[in-house]
This record gives C-alpha cells, sequence and structure tokens, in this order.
C-alpha cells in the first residue's frame, strides 16, 4: 500500500523504520517542528531525518489543517494513513481522505488510556499490564476499532523507562500486522467498549509535585513512574526544592503527620504518608535517593542528617 505517515519523537521514529522495513511504500512524512517542552525533548529521535535519510518528502507542521498540506496529501495518493504520537487533532477530511482511511498507533491498551502519557498514568494507577494498540481513526480521540493490540505486563519494580523500552518494540509488529490485515481485505474489526474508556492529559509540573496525603504505595509508583529520563518527582525541604530519585514503600508502619521526616529503615528514610498517618497502620516512603536543588544527587541517608521536620508540596 501507498502509506503517508504521521508522527513524531522515537515513538513516530520507530514507526516510520517499520514502514521503511516493510514491503509498503512510504510516500510522504508529516512531522512536528522540534519543541523544547520537557516531555518533548525525551526520546525526540528525528522522523524527519530519518525520513531524508530515505529520501521521502517531509512536511513539518503544528496542526494538519491548512491547504496546502491537504494538496500535498491529495498529490501523495495515499492508500492509508499511519499515524504516532501526532501530538494535535487530525481533522475528518485528512483521517477519511485515504481509500483505507486512518490507522492509529497508541501506547495504551485501548479503550484505557486515551490521551497523553499513557505509560506513565498507568503505572501510576497500578495496571498489571500495558501494550500498544494499532486502531481505526474515527471522529472521537483514540477510539476507533482495534485492529491489532498486544500487551506485556507490568513488573513489580518496574520504572516508565523499562515500560517505554518493553512498548517500544512493539511497534513495528502491531504497526506492521494491522497494516497487512488492511491489506488484506479484513474490515471487522474489534469495536472499543467506550464504557471502559478512560482519557489522560498531558505531563506537566504540577504532576509531578509530591503529596504526602496520597499512601506510600502510590508515592512509590509515581518515583518509579517518574524515572529519568523523565523529570524526577519533587518536594520541597526547609524552602528549597528537592527531587525524590528512588523510593521503596517501608517494611515497618508508621504513624504521625504526612511528610514527616522520620526514621531511618534499612538504606533509606522513611516519610510518613497517607491521608491516616495518624492512625499508625500505614506504611511510609522510604526514600533511598535525592537530587537537591543544585543538581546533587546523593543517598537520602547522607541527606538527611538527622531527623524530624517535614517535606511539603510548597517552599
Amino acid at each position: 500500500m501507498r502509506v503517508v505517515m504521521f508522527g513524531y519523537q522515537t515513538w513516530g521514529h520507530r514507526t516510520l523504520q517499520a514502514l521503511l522495513d516493510s514491503e509498503h511504500d512510504v510516500v510522504l512524512v508529516v512531522t512536528h517542528p522540534k519543541s523544547e517542552h520537557a516531555y518533548e525533548k525525551i526520546w525526540s529521535d528525528s522522523v524527519a531525518d530519518l525520513a531524508a535519510e530515505h529520501d521521502v518528502p517531509v512536511v513539518i507542521r503544528n496542526r494538519p489543517d491548512d491547504e496546502e498540506l491537504l494538496a500535498r496529501l491529495k498529490e501523495a495518493d495515499p492508500d492509508i494513513i499511519v499515524a504516532n504520537n501526532w501530538r494535535t487533532w487530525i481533522p475528518p477530511h485528512i483521517f477519511n481522505l485515504p481509500r483505507h482511511g486512518t490507522l492509529n498507533v497508541h501506547d495504551s491498551l485501548l479503550p484505557k488510556y486515551a490521551g497523553f502519557s499513557p505509560l506513565i498514568w498507568a503505572l501510576i494507577n497500578n495496571e498489571p499490564e500495558v501494550g500498544v494498540t494499532a486502531h481505526l481513526m474515527d471522529d472521537e480521540l483514540d477510539a476507533g476499532d482495534i485492529v491489532v493490540q498486544r500487551a506485556v505486563p507490568v513488573g513489580p519494580a518496574d520504572t516508565a523507562t523499562d515500560l517505554f523500552h518493553k512498548t517500544v518494540d512493539l511497534i513495528a509488529p502491531v504497526t506492521v500486522g494491522a497494516l497487512d490485515l488492511i491489506a488484506s481485505g479484513r474490515t471487522d474489526f474489534t469495536p472499543q467498549d467506550r464504557s471502559q474508556a478512560s482519557f489522560f492529559h498531558k505531563r506537566a509540573e504540577e504532576d509531578i509535585r509530591i503529596d504526602w496525603t496520597w499512601p506510600a504505595e502510590d508515592l512509590a509508583r509515581l518515583v518509579r513512574a517518574q524515572s529519568a529520563p523523565y523529570p524526577s518527582a519533587f518536594t520541597h525541604h526547609r524552602g528549597k526544592r528537592l527531587e525524590i530519585v528512588a523510593a521503596v514503600v517501608s517494611d515497618a508502619t508508621y504513624g504521625g503527620t504526612p511528610g514527616r521526616i522520620f526514621y531511618r529503615e534499612g538504606d533509606g528514610v522513611v516519610i510518613v504518608a497517607g491521608a491516616d498517618a495518624r492512625t499508625g497502620r500505614n506504611h511510609g516512603l522510604a526514600v533511598t535517593r535525592v537530587r537537591t536543588e543544585d543538581g546533587r544527587e546523593l543517598p537520602a541517608t547522607e541527606y538527611f542528617t538527622s531527623m524530624g521536620g517535614y517535606l511539603t508540596g510548597r517552599p
């Protein structure tokens, strides 16, 4: 089939590479300009550079809503558009243009975790598995019929970075497998159960600010979800920002006020956590590594030279 690819960052790069390695013919690539947004500088392999290396024409747009792009798409005469990590709305006159419509590749197990940053949100929410879905695009975001879906388990110590590497390797088989089914004439794909749908927004600074009223189990997953190269979860100590680089749920239970710097346990320093921490039945968050405002990373047992005082959400 003649394929136009819409994509960005490493997800788009992997998708384009899979298409170039397949029997399909990539006739045009549409990608976004480089961004300084914290999350868009991560996993930033260039779709434009890969296309240029293979002499595929490239169009760079923030939004696919101008007449010049529409003319280029009509001239390319695609059988299908394939999209992965395209960051803005694709209007119906674009996604319905090809003979077989548009195949969107999304890094979640749709209908759950439509929208943005699905791996991070899924890890925070303690999902047992994550994956990649190829679905046909329709008027509702990430809601069209599922063509191919593959899942991988979330391990007990997995970080968002681990899950990225697990799922990015699924892009090629999911994408090419879906295209092969469509090219074969299949049209009977799986409708999404919209009663199970969830939609998540982009990650931002407020989403990584630690709230010590969360249970320790949730905070430990937040720290794992904000693993390097993502921005670390943070709190404040004595008015200065303190990033929590690594932490686990404490072995013992601790009572008191959320945010209290309480006790050394093993290789960590336990911070009281949970809205009902006063009961003494909660586990705390055993912080093992921190990063200071001036960029120094060190063990929590070296940073917290004495117990007492509080970690707070704001200075």
